[in-house]
């Protein structure tokens, strides 16, 4: 049985929430009301539920030379679907942050970049240089 990750998120608005992750990430819809929306996000399940506002203080934390949100999500991909992804997102009108190689000549080393859904949620694409690093300590 191959394992899923399913995450549950509140948005401000769901038709803007399945704009962005539909139309610009090119995830896949799954089961939808007029209050919830399930997204397939590289075959892992995200579930937003439309809230109104809420607050979320984005904390920053450093890593090498950059200062990165404490709060985020995201997916690791292969080489291929990452640099597809920043090409494709980073030639939007779509804030890109912190594009860069994490850990370069270490274990672990990986391409990274940050992107902010309609909701003000951090979502991370990452792809490893060695797959098998990713759970390496």
């Amino acid at each position: 049985m191959e394992i899923k990750f399913h995450l549950a998120l509140p948005c401000k608005d769901i038709e803007e929430t399945r704009a962005f992750y539909m139309d610009v990430i090119k995830a896949s819809p799954g089961r939808q009301t007029g209050q919830w929306l399930d997204v397939d996000l590289f075959g892992h399940q995200l579930t937003f539920t439309q809230s109104g506002n809420f607050n979320f203080d984005f904390k920053n934390y450093r890593l090498e030379e950059y200062i990165l949100p404490s709060f985020h999500f995201g997916v690791i991909v292969p080489a291929e679907d990452w640099k597809e992804l920043y090409t494709r997102l980073n030639g939007m009108d779509l804030e890109i942050t912190t594009e860069a190689t994490f850990m370069q000549d270490k274990v672990g080393e990986h391409l990274s970049f940050f992107v902010q859904d309609p909701n003000g949620y951090m979502v991370e694409f990452k792809s490893f240089k060695h797959p098998k690093d990713i759970f390496a300590t």
